[in-house]
C-alpha cells in the first residue's frame, strides 16, 4: 500500500494547508510512514474560524429537529463507513481492528443518534418573581467552538465532543492530534453528504503548538474544549487568558484500583489487569488502572493472578485477531514509557512480569520487529511516593501498592494530585458507597473498571480537569443562559 494523503476540512471543501506543508503520519506496528497529513498552521485555523462563523447565523436557526435529522443521517453514514475507518483507525494509532471494528466504532455511532436526541430538549425555565413582570430563562448556543482531542481515541473523543457541539447550535473546528489525525479526517468527508451546511463542521490537522494554539487563542473561538495531558492543558489555560473564553478540560490520570480482600479475586485480577491497564490500547488511556492497591492479605494472591493475566495478553499486529495489545503510538512516546522501566528499577520496585520492548517483544525477524511495543509490565514492593505511583505513564505499566484497612486504603487512592477514576473490588455494600462517595474522582467503577456510556457525563476533578464529555452536561456545557425580564405592570 502506498502512501496516502489526508486533507482538511474547511468551508465546506476539501483542502491541503495553505502553506503547502504535511506531516508524515506513521504507522507504530511497523515504525514505517504510511500517510501524510496537513501541517495546518494560524492560517489554516483562521479559514476555518471564518467559515465557521460565516455559517452560525443560519445554523444558529436551524430548527431542532432539523439538527436531530442531519446528526443521525451521519451517524447512519459512519455506521456504513465503520470498517474502513477502524482499518485506518487501526494503522494511524495502533489499537487492534477487532476492537475498533467491535467496539469503539459501533459507539461512535450511537454517541451521533444520542445527541441527535437531546436537540430538542434543550429547555429554559420560567421563574416566578412576582405578579408584575415574567421572567425566564433561554439556552442559546456559544457560538463556534474549538476542539481539541488526543491520539489515543481519536474517533471516540471526535464523536462524543463534535455531536455535543452541533446538537447545542454551534459550529465547530477541531483539531485532531498530529501523531493521529487519519481516521478522523476520513469522517469528516461524511459531513456533506450527510447535507450539514458548508462551514458547521470544520477539521484541520497540524501541530499544537501552531495549530493548536492559534485555534486556542482565537478570539473568534468562543469555547474550547480539550482532551489531552495536564501539562498541555496548563498552557492551554495559560493561552486562552486574552480572549476570556470558556473551556473545559479532560485532563491526565493515575487511577487507583483498589481490591479488598472480600473481593471476587477472579474478576478482581482480570479489571485491574486486562480491564484496567493491560488494554488494547497498550494502557495509553487517561483512565488506566496503573495504581493497584491491594490488601495486604491478599496481596500474594492477587499479583499472581494478575501476572497470569498479563501473561495471557498477545502483543503483536494490530490486524491479527488473535492480538489484545497494540503498540505505543509513537517513538517519543514509546521511548516515554521505556524511561519509566528505568526509573521503577532505580526507585527499588520489583519487577513481577514484563518489562521487554521493541522487536523483543515480537521477535526480531518479525515484519513488526521496528513497531513501538512495550509488553505488559507490573511491578511489586511499591509505595505511593515512587515516581512510577505519582506520574501518568500512559502505557501498559502499573505498580501494585499494599493497603491495611479502609482508611489507608481512602488515604493512598487521594493521596495523588490526579482525579478521573477509580475502581473499588468489595462485596461490602456499605464499603461501596462509602468509597464512591470519598474517593476524589470524576467516575468511580465498583467491581468493574473502565465502563463508560454516550447517556453517562465523563471527566474529572483536581489536575484531571473539569467539565463533562457525554449525557446531556456535554450538550448544556456548549450552551450560554439567557435571562430575560418581561414588565407586566
Amino acid at each position: 500500500m502506498g502512501e496516502v494523503r489526508y486533507r482538511n476540512l474547511v468551508g465546506g471543501e476539501a483542502c491541503d494547508a495553505r502553506g503547502g506543508g504535511t506531516i508524515d503520519s506513521v504507522d507504530p506496528s511497523t515504525g514505517a510512514v504510511w500517510a501524510s497529513i496537513p501541517r495546518g498552521t494560524a492560517t489554516d485555523i483562521d479559514a476555518a474560524v471564518a467559515a465557521a462563523r460565516a455559517a452560525l447565523p443560519a445554523w444558529k436557526q436551524v430548527p431542532p429537529l432539523q439538527r436531530a435529522a442531519l446528526l443521525r443521517r451521519y451517524a447512519e453514514l459512519l455506521a456504513g463507513a465503520s470498517e474502513e475507518i477502524a482499518r485506518i483507525e487501526c494503522r494511524d494509532m495502533g489499537r487492534p481492528f477487532r476492537e475498533l471494528l467491535a467496539g469503539d466504532l459501533p459507539a461512535c455511532v450511537q454517541m451521533w443518534h444520542f445527541h441527535a436526541g437531546i436537540c430538542d430538549k434543550l429547555h429554559g425555565d420560567t421563574v416566578d418573581v412576582g405578579f408584575t413582570s415574567f421572567n425566564f430563562t433561554r439556552r442559546e448556543p456559544i457560538g463556534v467552538i474549538g476542539v481539541i482531542i488526543p491520539w489515543n481515541s481519536p474517533m471516540s473523543l471526535f464523536s462524543a465532543k463534535v455531536a455535543a457541539v452541533l446538537a447545542a447550535g454551534n459550529c465547530v473546528v477541531l483539531k485532531p492530534a498530529e501523531q493521529a489525525s487519519c481516521s478522523v479526517l476520513a469522517a469528516a468527508e461524511l459531513f456533506a453528504q450527510a447535507g450539514f451546511p458548508p462551514g458547521v463542521v470544520n477539521v484541520v490537522a497540524g501541530l499544537g503548538e501552531e495549530a493548536g494554539d492559534a485555534l486556542v487563542r482565537h478570539p473568534g473561538v468562543g469555547r474550547v474544549t480539550f482532551t489531552g495531558s495536564t501539562d498541555t492543558g496548563r498552557i492551554i489555560h495559560a493561552a486562552a487568558a486574552d480572549t476570556l473564553k470558556q473551556l473545559g478540560f479532560e485532563l491526565g490520570g493515575k487511577s487507583p484500583n483498589i481490591v479488598f480482600a472480600d473481593a471476587d479475586l477472579d474478576a478482581a485480577a482480570a479489571g485491574v489487569s486486562t480491564g484496567g491497564v493491560f488494554t488494547g490500547g497498550a494502557g495509553q488511556s487517561c483512565i488506566a488502572g496503573s495504581r493497584i492497591l491491594v490488601q495486604a492479605s491478599v496481596h500474594d494472591e492477587l499479583v499472581d493472578r494478575i501476572v497470569e493475566h498479563a501473561r495471557g495478553v498477545v502483543v503483536g499486529d494490530p490486524f491479527d485477531a488473535a492480538t489484545t495489545m497494540g503498540p505505543i503510538v509513537s517513538d517519543v512516546q514509546f521511548e516515554r514509557v521505556r524511561s519509566y522501566l528505568s526509573i521503577a528499577e532505580k526507585e527499588g520496585a520489583t519487577l513481577a512480569t514484563g518489562g521487554r520492548t521493541g522487536a523483543e517483544v515480537v521477535g526480531l525477524d518479525s515484519s513488526h520487529a521496528g513497531g513501538y511495543w512495550v509488553e505488559p509490565t507490573l511491578f511489586t514492593g511499591c509505595d505511593n511516593t515512587m515516581r512510577v505511583c505519582r506520574e501518568e505513564i500512559f502505557g501498559p505499566v502499573a505498580c501494585v501498592i499494599p493497603f491495611d484497612d479502609d482508611d489507608d486504603a481512602l488515604a493512598i487512592a487521594n493521596d495523588t494530585s490526579y482525579g478521573l477514576a477509580a475502581g473499588v473490588w468489595t462485596r461490602d455494600l456499605a464499603r461501596a458507597h462509602r468509597f464512591v462517595r470519598d474517593i476524589e474522582a470524576g467516575n468511580v467503577w465498583v467491581n468493574a473498571y473502565r465502563r463508560i456510556h454516550w447517556a453517562l457525563p465523563f471527566g474529572g476533578v483536581k489536575d484531571s480537569g473539569h467539565g463533562r464529555d457525554s449525557g446531556i452536561e456535554s450538550v448544556l456545557e456548549n450552551t450560554q443562559l439567557k435571562t430575560a425580564w418581561i414588565d407586566l405592570a
